[in-house]
């Protein structure tokens, strides 16, 4: 049985929390969110759902479903500048320096060889997208794509890119942006 038995009935937060707590334990073990996190995303849903409280018919269920939402989001935003760092430091590692350094040849080198360990339709996308400049549509046009597509093409690659470099030693992604 729900908190309330019709929808306008009023709840109480500290119930509603302590009968649920199992639950939202239960969601972020599952997601394997970390507690720091987990706490504000459990606070965010709380402000939520008081603020919508007139609109929720079951503030249990919809609780539950808003943090296991939240979860799923919280973990795109981590792979996506997971991503993203390992974009800029391409960026870097692949426009051409005035004057590289030893280090800089070296991590290029490193970074051709680690490409050169993926399928050609992801060093395809990879080149011409970061090695030459082009723009996403450009690059779905050249090889064929549908412009809408490209993006999760591109971050499939990345991914790849990210995979083989952890795998060739890579552990640490600010050592690609030096």
């Amino acid at each position: 049985m729900s908190l309330l038995d019709e929808p306008d009935a009023p709840f109480s937060i500290g119930d509603l929390f302590e009968k649920l707590q199992p639950k939202l334990r239960q969601v972020f073990s599952r997601f394997r969110v970390p507690p720091e996190d987990a706490e504000d995303i459990l606070q965010q849903s709380f402000l939520d759902l008081v603020y919508k409280q007139r609109q929720i018919y079951n503030p249990e269920a919809w609780m539950v479903a808003t943090v296991r939402n939240r979860c799923i989001v919280y973990w795109r935003k981590r792979r996506r500048q997971i991503w993203d760092a390992v974009d800029s430091a391409m960026l870097e590692l692949l426009a051409q320096p005035e004057a590289p350094g030893q280090r800089q040849v070296a991590l290029r080198e490193d970074l051709e060889k680690v490409l050169a360990k993926l399928p050609q339709r992801c060093r395809s996308v990879l080149v011409l997208r970061y090695g030459l400049g082009y723009r996403s549509r450009e690059v779905a046009e050249l090889l064929g794509y549908q412009p809408s597509s490209i993006r999760k093409v591109t971050s499939r690659c990345i991914a790849a890119l990210t995979r083989e470099l952890v795998d060739s030693g890579f552990t640490e992604l600010e050592e690609l942006g030096e």
